[in-house]
């Protein structure tokens, strides 16, 4: 069994607000025998896992982990509305910068929603300031691949951009993290816990038909990547 399902069957029971317990029951096991399957302290059978896919009414892999979308769906680039007309490729051979551009547009839409229900400038900013310098980043190190391209259009030299960036982004991070705790930063106003969003899959789904399903790939995606450090 792969460390994903204990994370993810605890996930969906939490989210419908059933209690061990009553799970437990619905599933015909006992508490302490599903507190191990949560806990990834034991690994459950076939049968199990087919059981639990049909009581939270999603597919079995989605549970292992295998796709990011309930019912099993596997993403293509023609299944990813584009909302970015004017970013459309054509005739670009390699589809993989295409779905990436999908995804995280698509994500954005989702994410800047959550960030105007926040309500709070702080947020906002240094949301923005961490998006923003990743893609300055970016941007630079396609731009440096070519040394007959203007170092002039930049005011950081190309010896310092890459630490500074980093530097910056973590500065940001670090005063995000501070402000979603509750705290004030600098002259921002902390994110009041009247303001702090509910996030659930399923309301996702709903909110968004259009974009969930490419917010959760990209999330899935990037918790792989991480997962190899």
């Amino acid at each position: 069994m792969n460390t994903t399902f204990p994370r993810i069957i605890t996930l969906l029971r939490k989210e419908r607000g059933l209690s061990q317990k009553a799970a437990a029951v619905d599933l015909g096991i006992s508490q302490s025998l599903l507190s191990h399957y949560e806990k990834g302290i034991r690994e459950c059978g076939l049968d199990f896992v087919v059981k639990a896919a049909a009581y939270y009414g999603v597919s079995c892999d989605y549970l292992l982990g295998r796709t990011a979308d309930k019912a099993g769906t596997t993403i293509s680039l023609d299944d990813i509305p584009d909302q970015a007309d004017s970013f459309a490729a054509s005739g670009d051979s390699d589809a993989l910068p295409v779905l990436s551009k999908k995804l995280i547009i698509n994500s954005l839409n989702i994410l800047f929603d959550i960030l105007q229900t926040c309500d709070n400038r702080g947020v906002s900013t240094e949301a923005s300031s961490i998006l923003t310098l990743a893609v300055y980043s970016v941007f630079r190190h396609i731009y440096a691949a070519n040394p007959k391209n203007l170092k002039a259009m930049f005011s950081v030299p190309d010896d310092m951009f890459r630490s500074a960036v980093v530097a910056e982004i973590i500065k940001s991070s670090t005063r995000l993290t501070t402000l979603c705790a509750g705290r004030p930063c600098r002259d921002f106003e902390p994110l009041s816990a009247d303001k702090a969003p509910l996030i659930q899959s399923d309301a996702l789904t709903r909110e968004y038909p259009l974009f969930a399903s490419s917010l959760f790939n990209l999330l899935k995606n990037a918790e792989s990547q991480l997962g190899e450090l």
